[in-house]
């Protein structure tokens, strides 16, 4: 079983909440009238593929830097990331006042490459694999001029994304459900914290895709679960989650959904058209799960995070 953990408290989300507002956009609330007749819910999507970097990563990473630049002198970070959580760092890294250096496998898709490089990422690249990354992130702290600040298993990064629920919570009236996608678990650890202090009668789902299902192992096993070899559409969510926020998910989270690859396009197709909105495949896995588990969700008031609309519109999967 992991071990009682010492969680990030209200007062210091909220504090941590106003100081980040001058760093990231208070992304808006939109309702759809097809998904409320689809579902028979009432669904409030809040949309984070329009916060800066196009996710809702910036917040982590900004809260991350923002603690670091208040207790250490050391203005270098650096972490692995392929995708959102490099081009957070980097964009918050400029911003604060930081040196940040990712390391990106060599393969990582150019519109990738060049989003980290545009927010003035330093980039160094490593062989494909597990094995490859850590050796080139020991290379990087050995020098011992750097800070790591990881994607996901970090209470700073936790509080950052804390904040997307919170804001939901605070534009909608009442909400009965909040169902957020779930890979390494950062954002749904914080959206089950913020939904504890400020709607404690809001229940909380985090949804992963199927074939990727290391949350939903872990989460009913009670020890952190591997998932090797899968290549869900959700890329986001190709990560498992921490001892920490593990830890969070058992305490403040209702269960762990899983959906289809078939169902998470499906849901992404349907967002693009009906809502005109730009979501990625990991977006679109909250949506997929309501669609797919309508009965946990009829005639309830739903507040849905849309995390991201970072995608490659040269291959799209529909």
């Amino acid at each position: 079983m992991v071990e009682a953990m010492a969680f990030p408290t209200m007062e210091v989300i909220e504090s941590m909440h106003q100081q980040l507002s001058r760093y990231v956009h208070r992304t808006p609330v939109v309702t759809s009238s097809y998904f409320d007749d689809l579902t028979g819910a009432h669904l409030y999507f809040k949309c984070e593929q329009l916060q800066k970097i196009g996710a809702f990563k910036m917040r982590g990473a900004t809260v991350a830097l923002m603690h670091l630049k208040k207790h250490s002198p050391i203005r270098k970070v650096y972490t692995h990331s392929s995708g959102n959580h490099a081009q957070a760092l980097s964009l918050a890294a400029k911003l604060l006042g930081f040196e940040a250096t990712i390391v990106m496998p060599h393969n990582t898709s150019k519109v990738k490459v060049d989003a980290v490089k545009g927010y003035g990422g330093n980039i160094v690249f490593c062989e494909v694999g597990y094995v490859a990354r850590e050796a080139k992130l020991a290379e990087i702290a050995a020098q011992g001029d750097s800070v790591f600040v990881p994607p996901f298993d970090d209470d700073q990064i936790i509080i950052g994304q804390s904040t997307v629920a919170k804001e939901l919570i605070e534009q909608t009236e009442k909400l009965d459900v909040i169902v957020a996608p779930v890979g390494g678990g950062g954002l749904l650890s914080g959206t089950s914290l913020s939904a504890h202090y400020f709607s404690p009668d809001t229940i909380v789902y985090g949804v992963e895709p199927s074939i990727d299902n290391d949350a939903w192992k872990s989460f009913n096993s009670g020890q952190v679960q591997q998932v090797s070899g899968v290549e869900t559409i959700a890329e986001g969510l190709r990560t498992s989650l921490s001892e920490r926020t593990l830890s969070v998910i058992r305490e403040h989270v209702a269960d762990i959904l899983l959906v289809t690859e078939e169902e998470i396009v499906s849901a992404m197709r349907q967002i693009w058209e009906r809502m005109k909105l730009v979501v990625e495949p990991s977006a679109a896995v909250a949506v997929a799960g309501i669609l797919r588990y309508p009965e946990l969700f009829r005639g309830k008031e739903v507040g849905v995070i849309l995390t991201g609309g970072n995608v490659d519109v040269e291959k799209l999967p529909f």
